[in-house]
């Protein structure tokens, strides 16, 4: 590698270091943000009825995924390579295309779910079951929500894409929540916060869809749509199960002890959870520039870059994780006893998840990696094991060990589900995976070059 090619890749991995850190204020900014709407909804309504709540926006959350036919991920590439290409009459199609479809499939189930909740021969109190009702009006709205702040981040936005759904919609749900405090008290049940939601996840998708319009540019605004449809479904179904089955991933836990009848501990294992997952927002925020990168150099077969953004990336994240799990650790039962005593209970479950995104964080953007990469039906395959694994074992532990079970299953399918990644990436792509380049180096050159060496062998 000549001086100036060695320059424009340092170049590369400043720009998603500086372009990182800035996400990653808007990202911190969203979790406080978040944090404190779960302090609130906690003291305000209690274990139970946050349970309810938790455990039904985990389905909601999950069945929107779904129903986001993987276009929230897909589009990312779909756009900015039409946009390469000078296809605008492409990258309109396949905006078009993927929230009319979204929108379909995401009417039909939500009547499908609520006409289930209202015949499931399973009681239901009224609460959870008014709750659901309420719920399933999200299920149109986030997909189409998802969707539009991809296409934005395509357009160049990336605050844009960020605030109307990791700030809006969690700031109106805590001046609604706090407001219907004041006015009712404890009266506020589960409902009532589900539909403090949907009218924060209506306002972010109108701040999205205005973002869609300031930044679309003028040729995709006056082209013609043109539609692929068996291109982008082939390319869309695997981010779809990708997407999912991450949701099902990251949610069992509360499922679970929600569909055996605790949403109390459910609502503990929600709240537990969501306070490890901050140990995950390094590598959330830095993936926002990695992808492109990624894709990149991947394209440009610029192994020697790849790896050092890859090891670099890596290091940075597991760097912070660590510091920010070791603060939480250190506080966790002070921090839960602020939510309400009944969440003490949860300190030992904090610690296993912690640990689980610390080890994690070791082996970096893998999933980004490999779907970038063109690896994604790989990905959902493993994904997928990962979370039927976290599912059954949850079961066999939740009966014995109620919600640290839970977090011992999760913390378990994460690191197994990271490792099966980091094999798949050293064999395929020849990559040193997470940080373990900072302690091999000598093997950096080897895993670069061979894939050099396999594209001259027809020609030699």
């Amino acid at each position: 590698m000549n001086m100036h090619e060695r320059g424009v890749g340092n170049a590369r991995i400043r720009r998603v270091v500086v372009g990182g850190a800035a996400a990653f204020s808007i990202y911190v900014a969203s979790a406080g943000v978040t944090a404190c709407a779960q302090l609130l909804l906690a003291r305000i309504v209690g274990a139970h009825t946050y349970g309810v709540y938790a455990y039904v926006i985990a389905w909601i959350t999950i069945l929107a995924y779904f129903c986001a036919l993987g276009f929230d991920i897909a589009l990312l590439r779909f756009v900015s390579a039409y946009q390469t290409m000078g296809a605008s009459n492409l990258a309109r199609g396949v905006i078009q295309y993927a929230e009319r479809r979204s929108l379909a499939i995401s009417l039909l189930v939500a009547f499908i779910g609520a006409g289930i909740v209202d015949i499931w021969p399973r009681p239901f109190s009224t609460e959870l079951t008014n709750a659901f009702l309420v719920g399933f009006v999200l299920i149109p709205i986030l997909p189409l929500l998802w969707i539009r702040c991809s296409v934005v981040r395509a357009f160049g936005g990336v605050v844009p894409a960020l605030i109307p759904d990791r700030v809006v919609r969690d700031g109106l749900l805590v001046i609604l929540v706090v407001v219907a405090g004041l006015l009712l008290g404890s009266r506020i049940e589960a409902q009532g916060i589900m539909m403090a939601t949907v009218v924060g996840a209506v306002v972010g998708l109108v701040l999205a869809s205005q973002a869609v319009r300031r930044l679309c540019p003028d040729a995709i605004r006056a082209a013609e749509p043109q539609y692929a449809p068996s291109s982008w479904r082939q390319t869309a179904v695997p981010f779809m199960i990708i997407a999912g089955a991450e949701a099902l991933l990251n949610r069992a836990g509360v499922v679970l002890l929600g569909w055996f009848g605790d949403t109390r501990e459910a609502g503990i294992y929600s709240l537990v959870f969501n306070i490890a997952f901050l140990v995950a927002l390094p590598r959330t925020a830095i993936n926002t520039l990695f992808a492109p990168t990624i894709s990149s150099l991947f394209t440009r077969n610029d192994r020697v870059t790849l790896q050092a953004l890859v090891t670099k990336a890596a290091l940075w994240t597991l760097c912070t994780a660590v510091g920010i799990a070791l603060g939480l650790a250190i506080v966790a039962e002070p921090l839960l006893s602020w939510f309400g005593e009944d969440f003490v209970a949860g300190a030992p479950a904090l610690h296993i998840l912690l640990l689980g995104q610390v080890i994690s964080a070791a082996f970096g953007s893998l999933l980004l990696i490999m779907t970038m990469t063109e690896h994604e039906r790989a990905a959902a395959v493993l994904l997928t094991l990962s979370a039927a694994t976290n599912i059954l074992v949850s079961v066999a532990l939740i009966y014995w060990l109620g919600l640290t079970g839970a977090a011992i299953a999760s913390s378990a399918a994460l690191i197994i589900w990271h490792i099966a990644m980091a094999f798949f990436v050293f064999r395929s792509l020849r990559l040193l995976p997470g940080v373990l380049a900072v302690f091999v180096p000598n093997r950096k050159e080897k895993a670069t070059a061979r894939p050099e060496v396999r594209a001259e062998a027809p020609s030699g």
